[in-house]
């Protein structure tokens, strides 16, 4: 299975991290979209051609935890599995994005591969095969 997955921190080396350990994984081949933010997320984020999303939570301009529950507010974007990758560790932290916001998952850092696949190998082998492309969906919601 390919997927199409779009990676947002606002470190690059975190980006490159979570591309290389779900490389590592083996769950899936993956092509990537990396975004600096919420924001830049938002704008690179099409429901119709992105199939998975991995969010930092602490970032500039939008939070992870608010693009998460800008993207659960559309319901055509609900269907995309979105996948929390923070250093925040409390349950707090942990209920507000999976029970309030709409997270499918959540993974601490640091994390391994074998981490990856023990919390993601259920949510991929239950995504249906690749849909349509589509450009900009959030982008062209908030003016591109």
């Amino acid at each position: 299975m390919k997927l199409k997955a779009l990676v947002v921190d606002d470190s690059r080396v975190m980006r490159t991290m979570v591309m290389r350990m779900l490389g590592e994984a083996k769950l899936a081949e993956f092509e990537f979209i990396e975004a600096e933010d919420g924001v830049d997320a938002l704008h690179k984020f099409s429901p119709e051609s992105v199939d998975i999303a991995f969010v930092d939570w602490n970032m500039p301009n939008m939070s992870g935890i608010d693009f998460v529950r800008k993207v659960r507010a559309n319901r055509n974007a609900r269907h995309v599995p979105i996948v929390m990758v923070t250093s925040e560790r409390t349950m707090g932290k942990m209920e507000d994005a999976l029970d309030r916001a709409g997270a499918s998952a959540y993974i601490c850092k640091p994390f391994t591969a074998a981490e990856l696949q023990a919390k993601l190998s259920k949510i991929i082998t239950s995504m249906p095969e690749k849909k349509g492309k589509s450009g900009g969906f959030f982008g062209k919601m908030l003016g591109d």
